[in-house]
Order: structure tokens, then C-alpha cells, then sequence
């Protein structure tokens, strides 16, 4: 492939720490992919072939668990590494990812990962890093789903979508990739039903806009509220 413009990346969590010369190197070792919207990147339980950063697009992450329910464990925005199986000790990938919007990666192959990691220990930190954040964010979604009510979960959900890839319009802030209300019930515990009779009377209230693959939040203070009620 066409040697890659190390500025695009330079700034990327991945590469924080390092120099030109090292990025330069990483990159050589990979290339870029594009995947269609609806593509599969790959699937859960499959071996882990490759690990990825996100350079354009949107991602969603599903996993079934072992009774048939799927659950959308998280969405990978624009500058995320993903994939990275071998960093938890893993061979295989334990959810899917499936290209919301066309989109685009860099991948590199697994069996590079220790060799880069030994050479540039910088990757392994940013790497730690991010896995780190991802369980924080799990650990916060468990509570929220053993804890809160579910208009509290769902609030809380968007306001995470719209600080990961919100977008300022017309009418507030709009989360900048398609998003179904189905995606919302799989990330929250819920069902259609409720987050379909949630999202109606948010609407009413003026909190939320919402349509077919997208919402907007019109009153993040007042979502924020219902997210965060004051204590007391």
C-alpha cells in the first residue's frame, strides 16, 4: 500500500509517546482497509487474525451470550484501537464488530503485536490504557444495569453516545452515526417496547429528537438531570 501520511495518525491515542521514526515503523507493518457499511470486520469466537484503529467511520461491537441474547457492548469512534485480542491474552475476538457507515482501518496482523510491543513498549501503555478505560466503562454500565431504573440507564447511555461522537446541529446535539432504538435497548438491558415508549415521552418534553436511525438530544442539562437526579 501507499506509504501513509504519519500526520493523520501522529496525534492518535495508539501513538502517544512516540516519535516520527517509530510511527513511521508501525505503520509500515500495516494496512489500510475499507469496509463497507454492514461489513463485518470480524466475528465473536472468531481467531484473532489482526488487531485495527479506526481511521474513518463508526463501528458497533455485539456480543451473543450464551442463551441468544445480543447485546451491543460499545461503539468504536474515529482514532480508537480495537481488536487487540492478543493484548488480553486472547486468541480469539469476544464480540463482533460490524461497520455502521463505510469505514475505514488500519490493520495490522496479531502475530506482529509482541514484536511491536517489545520494540516500541510505548504501544503496550497506550494499549493498558484503553483496555483499562473499556473496563472502567463496563464496570459502570454493570452497576448502572444491577442499580438504576431504566429511563436513568437509558439517559445515561446517550449522554455517553453524544460525548463519544456528538455532533452540534440545529437541534441540539446529534449523535454522529446511525443509531436505532434497538441498538439503545441491547446497550441498556431493556426492550424496544420501553426504550420506544421512553424515547415518545422524552420527545414530548422536548429532551430527545428522534427518527429512523437517529436521535439527537435537544436538552442535555435535562437529560443529564434525569441521569444524574440531585441528591437529597
Amino acid at each position: 500500500m501507499p506509504s501513509l501520511d504519519k500526520s493523520l495518525v501522529a496525534d492518535l491515542p495508539m501513538f502517544a509517546g512516540l516519535g516520527d521514526d517509530d510511527v513511521g515503523a508501525i505503520l509500515k507493518e500495516a494496512q489500510s482497509i475499507r469496509y463497507p457499511k454492514g461489513a463485518s470486520v470480524f466475528q465473536q469466537d472468531e481467531d484473532a487474525h489482526s488487531f485495527f484503529v479506526l481511521l474513518h467511520g463508526h463501528l458497533r461491537v455485539m456480543k451473543v451470550t450464551p442463551d441468544g441474547q445480543q447485546v451491543v457492548v460499545r461503539f468504536v469512534t474515529p482514532g480508537e484501537i480495537f481488536g487487540i485480542a492478543m493484548a488480553m491474552g486472547r486468541t480469539t475476538y469476544p464480540a463482533s464488530a460490524l461497520a455502521v457507515v463505510d469505514s475505514v482501518a488500519l490493520v495490522w496482523p496479531s502475530p506482529a503485536w509482541p514484536r511491536l510491543v517489545a520494540k516500541h513498549p510505548s504501544l503496550a501503555v497506550n494499549a493498558i490504557q484503553t483496555v483499562g478505560s473499556r473496563l472502567q466503562e463496563a464496570h459502570t454500565r454493570v452497576i448502572e444495569m444491577s442499580t438504576e431504573q431504566v429511563e436513568r440507564r437509558i439517559a445515561h447511555a446517550l449522554l455517553r453516545l453524544a460525548q463519544q461522537a456528538g455532533r452540534k446541529g440545529e437541534d441540539g446535539i446529534q449523535i454522529d452515526f446511525p443509531i436505532s432504538r434497538q441498538d439503545v435497548a441491547e446497550m441498556t438491558g431493556t426492550t424496544l417496547h420501553t426504550v420506544s415508549r421512553i424515547l415518545s415521552a422524552w420527545e414530548d418534553q422536548g429532551l430527545v429528537d428522534s427518527g429512523r436511525q437517529r436521535i439527537s438530544i435537544r436538552n442535555p442539562h435535562k437529560l443529564f438531570l434525569l441521569a444524574e437526579p440531585p441528591a437529597g
